[in-house]
């Protein structure tokens, strides 16, 4: 069996699973975000009293974070009432951030876990070894009652990482180029692992960017064997005992994929769709309205470091706004106490809250009618950061930082 199939048999509490088979889990994490409202509402109207366990569900209030409308107040205001009366401790409230990078930085996230949020993303928690998958509103409110949850065991494909990164080419270059090859429904229903020696060469923060990105080619959920960069991370942080499975070397993969990285550039996903994707430099000098640096993709204390690093004593092009979303607020405290957020502060970069802001066109960023802008986080469709006829390009956190300072497309290889 594969390292995904043991936890979900471990968790359905039989001796083996294979593709296909349909398994009913235990849960380890349950988690709702605030735009999941619905899942309150669901836990009554399936005739909820009493949620199975109050210490395995978390409260995460990262979307719309703060309120900027009545609506969005009054969800949060329901759910406080809703943890209130269920015991429900873990409560992240809008000075948190994003539910993954709040998970992360808390050590809630772990291998041989099964981890489910009401959050596409939630792929991004596959960087420690857990099975990590997004569901509605209807399924979390059943993991509520029950503490269970079925799950088709998915077909799962490695992508093997070979080579060097050439520098100036970071995680998000690596996750764009493949979704682009491989098209945004290649994995549907399918997990994906990424190996190779590459790995050892990325960080858990660049980890997480690609298991992260990894919804957007379709995947059920995402896995990286943990090693000795997994372990040294959890180490400072993770209190409970946890189980690292490991893949049977007779394991038969759906695919098996290799990508040599060696001569990688810096990518870019242009509108209107994620694996819509070139050479950066294809689009250099592309003018911009807005850079935005941010989300459970690209905000994290390295990506933040990187735009420090490229700005540093230099101002944001005068025709560009910059917009800076720390991940949580755990990173938003790393980058102060290193001085990243000064820094950019200086260049003329607007720093507003932790959360998800943006991304999806909420608030904190959005974009007018015609407007263009740069990010680091992870969808561009037609109105995903305000007017529908705005337009998204999404590269690399260098990427959004050297364009901000040019106010074009920029190759950020230019400003290391």
């Amino acid at each position: 069996m594969h390292a995904i199939e043991k936890i979900l048999a471990a968790k359905a509490g039989v001796d083996s699973v294979k593709s296909g088979e349909i398994v009913n889990c235990d849960i380890d994490v349950a988690g709702i975000n605030d735009l999941y409202l619905q899942t309150v509402r669901s836990f009554y109207e399936m005739k909820g009293t009493k949620v199975f366990n109050p210490d395995k569900i978390i409260m995460f209030f990262d979307h719309y974070a703060p309120c900027a409308t009545v609506m969005q107040a009054d969800n949060h205001k329901h759910f406080r009432q809703f943890c209130a009366e269920q015991g429900i401790k873990k409560l992240m409230d809008i000075n948190a951030g994003v539910c993954h990078q709040v998970m992360a930085d808390i050590g809630w996230s772990y291998p041989g876990e099964i981890i489910i949020i009401t959050d596409s993303h939630t792929t991004t928690h596959g960087a420690f070894g857990a099975f990590s998958t997004g569901v509605g509103a209807t399924d979390l409110a059943t993991i509520m009652i029950t503490g269970k949850l079925w799950f088709m065991v998915p077909e799962i494909i490695r992508i093997n990482l070979t080579g060097k990164l050439p520098q100036g080419v970071y995680a998000k270059d690596v996750i764009l180029k493949i979704i682009g090859d491989l098209g945004a429904d290649y994995a549907v229903y399918k997990a994906v692992e990424f190996a190779g020696p590459v790995l050892k060469e990325l960080s858990i923060s660049e980890r997480m960017c690609i298991c992260n990105m990894t919804t957007e080619m379709g995947a059920k959920a995402c896995y990286i064997q943990p090693d000795e960069i997994t372990k040294e991370f959890l180490k400072e942080k993770v209190t409970a005992k946890y189980k690292i499975y490991e893949t049977d070397a007779d394991f038969k993969y759906a695919e098996d994929l290799t990508y040599d990285v060696s001569n990688f550039e810096p990518q870019v996903a242009v509108p209107f769709s994620v694996d819509n994707v070139f050479d950066l430099s294809k689009y250099a000098g592309t003018k911009l309205n807005q850079a935005y640096l941010g989300s459970c993709t690209g905000g994290r204390t390295e990506d933040i470091a990187i735009a420090a690093n490229i700005l540093k004593g230099k101002q944001v092009h005068k025709d560009i706004r910059m917009i800076l979303v720390p991940a949580s607020r755990g990173v938003l405290a790393e980058c102060i106490a290193k001085g990243y957020i000064q820094t950019l502060l200086e260049a003329g970069v607007t720093l507003t809250a932790t959360g998800c802001a943006a991304c999806l066109g909420i608030h904190q960023g959005l974009l007018a009618e015609g407007e263009s802008c740069i990010s680091s986080t992870n969808r561009n469709f037609p109105g995903r950061m305000g007017h529908k006829k705005g337009q998204i390009y999404l590269a690399s956190p260098a990427s959004v930082a050297a364009s901000a300072l040019h106010g074009v497309i920029s190759d950020p290889r230019t400003e290391l």
